[in-house]
């Protein structure tokens, strides 16, 4: 069995160190919009029925509409953005990828696992994360010059005016959409991959039929459509996260970077301030390859004070 590779969310683990009960945990440890999208009454028949083509192609069509995907690209739907990952190292042959860090980790990992070789010298592959996670860089069209490029736009929609969408039509390139993450609803596992139809059909392949579950191909189509509810999350993600860095740069932390769901700070040791936080039940994140960076999360409206006075 595999060791599992270090990511936000561990509240069980976070428990069993400085107690508490699940619901006392205010968990900023992921990127995860903490009001989520309001999935309202969902058809019975999307629980009992097999997905049927209507119901993808609805949520594919809203997806490409909402995203601006160009004439010419491919779109698949899938079980959630770590399931392309895991899938796009094995559709061209493994040779060297350029993948920037420190980023997402699952990228290297799922490549590694392929037999691919991490290099940046000439590469014949590379993945940028745009925002970058967890440093909030964002990166130019310039940037993307190997001969397969995937740029994951997980953390993207919270600023769409940013996105590199227009390089779907790309020869090559793959750009992947994660729904959890701004309409903040992770547990539903729902993913998206654009550009190079070729690309596109193996993913498609390699995730057999009915790889979306009905209710998730139901929420979604609605979601994805609900243009005023995207905009009013848009200006209230930047309003909280205008917050968080008032209270941490008044606390003396350093803003390093981060996007519209996420911040990462410089503080004198993340290790103490994680600990200081979790006997208060707050889970941030910290990496192992920092000692002084620290990454939170937003809370949700109602939980603001429970940060401020851990503070």
């Amino acid at each position: 069995m595999h060791d599992p590779r270090d990511h936000g969310g561990a509240i069980d683990a976070a428990i069993a160190r400085f107690g508490g009960a699940r619901a006392d945990w205010l968990d900023l440890s992921t990127g995860i919009n903490p009001v989520p999208y309001p999935i309202g009454q969902i058809d019975p028949g999307a629980w009992t029925a097999l997905p049927d083509i209507a119901a993808q192609t609805a949520l594919e069509s809203t997806a490409r509409a909402f995203w601006g995907v160009p004439d010419g690209a491919a779109l698949i739907a899938a079980p959630g953005a770590s399931a392309l990952i895991a899938r796009l190292p094995q559709t061209t042959p493994a040779a060297t990828i350029s993948i920037p860090g420190p980023t997402y980790n699952e990228h290297a990992a799922s490549f590694a696992a392929q037999g691919w070789a991490l290099s940046d010298l000439d590469p014949a592959a590379q993945v940028v994360v745009h925002p970058n996670n967890p440093t909030g860089r964002f990166w130019q069209a310039a940037d993307i010059t190997a001969p397969f490029a995937i740029i994951d736009e997980s953390f993207c929609d919270p600023t769409p005016d940013q996105s590199l969408i227009g390089l779907a039509t790309r020869p090559g390139t793959i750009i992947l959409k994660s729904f959890g993450k701004f309409w903040g609803l992770a547990g539903l596992r729902l993913g998206f991959a654009i550009g190079d139809a070729g690309i596109i059909g193996k993913l498609t392949d390699g995730l057999g039929p009915w790889p979306v579950s009905g209710p998730a191909l139901q929420i979604g189509a609605i979601a994805l459509a609900d243009h005023g509810w995207a905009a009013q999350t848009r200006a209230r993600l930047l309003a909280d996260t205008a917050r968080l860095d008032r209270l941490m740069i008044r606390r003396g932390a350093v803003l390093v970077g981060g996007t519209a769901l996420f911040r990462t700070y410089a503080v004198n040791s993340a290790a103490d301030w994680h600990a200081r936080l979790g006997r208060t039940h707050i889970l941030g994140r910290i990496f192992p390859y920092s000692q002084t960076w620290l990454r939170l999360g937003l809370p949700h409206p109602d939980r603001w004070d429970q940060l401020e006075s851990a503070l």
